[in-house]
């Protein structure tokens, strides 16, 4: 029984865990959404005069946020190889000249630089 147990020692990559993602992306999506919402859902709290109120609103906020970005990765996911989306990020990222990818995207043919004696 032992040898047909599953060996996560031996996984190639992270399985995914809710909607297509896996824990490392849901915590990426969880600490997105709260960086921006607990802000958010305090200040319109204040507004309306219960701050605390916000930060309930906020909570709420955080869990539709990953439920649609999980979705949205989903489908951005599907049929497409591990990592797709990072590396057409840090690809949109070297096009607005954000950063450099590392990756070779010159199109052409290629060449050793070796000719033959004549």
């Amino acid at each position: 029984m032992t040898d047909r147990m599953l060996r996560t020692d031996r996984l190639n990559g992270e399985p995914p865990i809710f909607r297509g993602c896996t824990s490392s992306e849901l915590v990426m999506l969880a600490a997105l959404a709260a960086a921006f919402w607990v802000p958010m859902g305090v200040l319109i709290g204040a507004l309306v005069g219960a701050a605390m109120m916000g930060v309930g609103f906020s909570g709420i906020a955080i869990i539709a946020t990953v439920v649609v970005a999980g979705s949205l990765f989903q489908r951005i996911k599907r049929g497409r190889p591990d990592h797709f989306y990072q590396h057409r990020l840090i690809l949109w990222a070297e096009d607005l000249g954000l950063r450099r990818s590392g990756f070779i995207r010159r199109g052409g043919t290629w060449d050793l630089g070796r000719r033959r004696w004549p």
